[in-house]
């Protein structure tokens, strides 16, 4: 992992569409006419995903843009780096905490809420799991591969990940996923479908996946299980 400082230094925040993560773009209007221009804007639009779990405000990205601009041209820095550039980690660190306890708190209300319903199943690790739709057979252990459609959505509704849109079912290990992915999968059958609430300690933890599932988030998954594809060796 690279240090904050690193992925600071590597990061255009002044692009506050930030990757999807839903803030308005209010980024000054720039040509994306050639295949250069487009790239450039994408180079942009990278780098910015380092740090989108900061959560830095607008008027933040217009102190970074400016910092940015002055090193990318050479000019003379308007700060003593020498003072201010050890502060950065510090900066870094104290936001991502902040950002992570407001997420982890939301999320937990979300996930007690959920575990609520009527119907709802824990797995070990602390997963909800709902049966939509019984399948038949066998059910998959957790050394085997299954082949799968999922559905990933954040607690607000947004689509994070999605083979159902990109219209290709996936096959993985289970012993190779999250593990809230997991266990629910191991309580279906083929042909059934499940909604899964997953915790991050059951999904991405405090590091979280940037730049879409913040620190601390909960995800969900809608999944249909479509075959028990091999064991693995040795099961």
């Amino acid at each position: 992992m690279r240090p904050v400082r690193t992925l600071l230094l590597l990061s255009l925040l002044a692009l506050p569409a930030l990757a999807g993560c839903g803030a308005p773009s209010t980024a000054e209007e720039v040509a994306l006419e050639t295949d250069e221009q487009k790239t450039l804007y994408a180079l942009g639009v990278a780098m910015s995903q380092q740090l989108t779990a900061a959560g830095f405000s607008e008027e933040d990205t217009k102190a970074i843009k400016a910092g940015l601009v002055d090193g990318l041209l050479g000019r003379e820095a308007r700060v003593d780096m020498k003072v201010f550039g050890p502060k950065i980690d510090e900066m870094i660190q104290g936001k991502l905490t902040v950002a992570k306890n407001l997420e982890a708190q939301g999320s937990q209300t979300y996930v007690d809420a959920k575990a609520a319903e009527p119907g709802a199943q824990k797995t070990a690790a602390g997963a909800i799991y709902f049966e939509l739709q019984p399948g038949t057979g066998a059910a998959p252990v957790p050394t085997d591969s299954v082949k799968v459609h999922y559905h990933g959505t954040l607690r607000d509704g947004r689509v994070f990940d999605s083979s159902v849109d990109r219209g290709e079912p996936v096959t993985f290990a289970l012993n190779g996923v999250i593990p809230c992915f997991s266990e629910g999968i191991q309580k279906m059958k083929v042909g059934g479908k499940s909604h899964l609430v997953c915790p991050a300690n059951t999904a991405y933890g405090d590091r979280g996946a940037p730049p879409h599932i913040k620190p601390g988030a909960v995800i969900e998954f809608d999944v249909t299980l479509l075959e028990i594809v091999n064991a693995a060796p040795g099961s």
